[in-house]
């Protein structure tokens, strides 16, 4: 894969996991990477980029405020010069509660980072991105963005509308120079659902509908993702990639 040594890319939710992990992958491919993210983590993901021989930022962000969002890609263009790829990957997990105990600023939290989050960012960058001769956009959805588990409303209602933004921007700009997609991760382990790990009745719940038998790794994702944004994905646009193990294929 290659192509990305005179890139910028703006990476979301980078502190850990799948984030860091694509952060990574696009640093070893000699891009400069700029990140957004609430989660001080981050600054060690610009450290491990460092020691790699890599470039990378950190910059706070809040990614249901559009000020904020706003200022990351002004702060990522005047570090670098030009934004060329954006991975929209900020999220947050509900509280898993049935839909009718679900409290209302609970699922506002979720809608405004995992969903209103995605569609600030998706502002920003494509604003800059009209300008300067387009780029590649990838927002992260999930498998709930598919289909629905119990107990997580919220949580499928921002991934489905993940989905749609995706959509919708593919179709809106796809003749200015921008492509959009968005991935649809299944269960993958991070610091964010280790508590799911570590439960047995999760492992056996998630085990009898996946059939490759395993969750996956950050690192399983993050391919897709620097394929998506490579010259070698020129003609994808406005798809959804499910990287699940098989998990909603029956």
């Amino acid at each position: 894969m290659s192509g990305f040594a005179a890139k910028t890319v703006l990476v979301t939710g980078a502190a850990t996991g799948i984030g860091r992990a694509t952060a990574l992958a696009f640093a070893a491919q000699g891009a400069c990477v700029m990140i957004g993210d609430i989660d001080d983590r981050a600054a060690e993901t610009v450290a491990l980029i460092s020691r790699a021989g890599g470039t990378a930022a950190f910059e706070h962000c809040d990614v249901g405020d559009a000020m904020q969002t706003t200022a990351l890609v002004e702060a990522c263009i005047t570090r670098f010069g030009r934004l060329h790829i954006a991975f929209n990957n900020a999220g947050v997990l509900p509280p898993a509660v049935p839909f009718h105990e679900i409290v209302e600023t609970d699922f506002d939290r979720i809608i405004a980072t995992d969903l209103k989050g995605v569609f600030l960012c998706m502002q920003a960058e494509i604003r800059h991105m009209l300008e300067h001769g387009g780029g590649a956009i990838v927002n992260t959805s999930s498998v709930a963005g598919i289909v629905a588990d119990p107990n997580m409303a919220s949580y499928v209602a921002a991934k489905h509308g993940v989905a749609g933004l995706t959509k919708a921007a593919a179709v809106e700009y796809a003749q200015r120079g921008i492509r959009v997609n968005a991935i649809a991760p299944g269960f993958i382990v991070t610091p964010m659902t280790q508590p799911w790990a570590d439960s047995q009745v999760f492992r056996n719940a998630f085990f009898a509908q996946n059939v490759i038998g395993r969750a996956g790794t950050a690192e399983e994702v993050a391919g897709t993702v620097l394929h998506l944004c490579s010259d070698a994905a020129n003609f994808i646009n406005g798809a959804l990639f499910v990287i699940d193990g098989g998990q909603t294929a029956h």
